[in-house]
């Protein structure tokens, strides 16, 4: 059930900003598919990718688009699907997992939360469970007979916790990218396609009247998921001025199409801002700082 074969509907332009990320990941899994020609020798494809960076950013969604996008098979894998209670089992289950990729190539292998499967080895206090460290041992050992093989299988992992991963592991994923927090032009966007001048959902019209410049700047330290809850949070004001009304209404005898919604308002937008806060603001500086030491574009 961790195969994708249905459409995640998720496409390359549905992400804003990501560029770099989006250049390698087609460089790793779009471009050798379409011309294998090229891709031979010294040029072989990249075979791991690491996208990390504060939460929130779009690494999960990346992933998505590249099993819609990406005629690949998608293989979405979190700790919970490798890791076993049964001596044994999960150092086969990994094994399997490649095996599965190999014979349904080309595919992509996506680890979310990497660093809950691929902590560093000898760091945990009182020892690390020979189990867990089996398990990772044998992640390490597919990944080294991917980067020495000629089947089109990619890893794709992310993480939060970028310095909490194994070295050996950083080592195979040849390609790391910060996915950093928006820029000011990439949050105006999205504010720009969350709430348009006019929106028309089921009948229900909304309109805004924002100064997208000014709310951008505004918005500085917000993720993507950040932004998108200020600007439903921002859409649902106009909604509870007219719950009372909806409480009082007799739903046999008339319909909702008669409820006009307020606009919404740049001094809205900005007093929901003063009352939600970014999640990750304060975290940008360290992972710039890993990136100095280990980016690898």
């Amino acid at each position: 059930q961790d195969i994708y074969l249905h459409n995640l509907n998720v496409k390359w332009d549905d992400i804003i900003g990501l560029d770099a990320a989006k250049r390698l990941v087609k460089e790793a899994v779009v471009y050798p598919i379409r011309y294998p020609q090229l891709f031979t020798g010294i040029l072989s494809p990249w075979k791991g990718l690491l996208l990390y960076g504060p939460p929130g950013t779009g690494k999960t969604l990346l992933a998505k688009a590249v099993a819609t996008e990406c005629s690949t098979t998608f293989f979405n894998i979190s700790a919970s699907t490798i890791v076993s209670k049964w001596r044994g089992d999960s150092e086969k289950l990994v094994r399997v997992l490649f095996e599965l990729a190999r014979y349904h190539a080309p595919s992509t292998i996506f680890l979310d939360e990497l660093e809950s499967v691929m902590s560093q080895r000898g760091t945990v206090p009182g020892g690390e469970h020979e189990g867990s460290r089996r398990m990772k041992t044998e992640l390490l050992v597919q990944m080294d007979g991917l980067a020495r093989s000629d089947d089109l299988v990619f890893v794709l992992a992310a993480s939060n916790l970028p310095w909490e991963l194994d070295p050996a592991m950083l080592r195979r994923l040849e390609k790391r990218i910060l996915v950093d927090l928006p820029s000011k032009e990439a949050r105006q966007a999205m504010i720009r396609h969350w709430l348009p001048p006019l929106s028309n959902s089921q009948g229900v019209e909304l309109r805004t009247d924002l100064d997208y410049g000014l709310l951008g700047q505004e918005t500085e330290g917000y993720s993507g998921s950040d932004i998108k809850l200020v600007c439903k949070e921002a859409a649902m004001r106009p909604v509870r001025k007219i719950f009372n009304a909806l409480e009082n209404h007799q739903p046999d005898n008339s319909n909702l199409s008669t409820i006009r919604l307020d606009t919404i308002t740049t001094a809205d937008f900005l007093d929901v801002i003063a009352h939600t806060k970014p999640s990750a603001k304060n975290l940008s500086q360290k992972y710039t700082a890993w990136q100095r030491e280990f980016e690898s574009v």
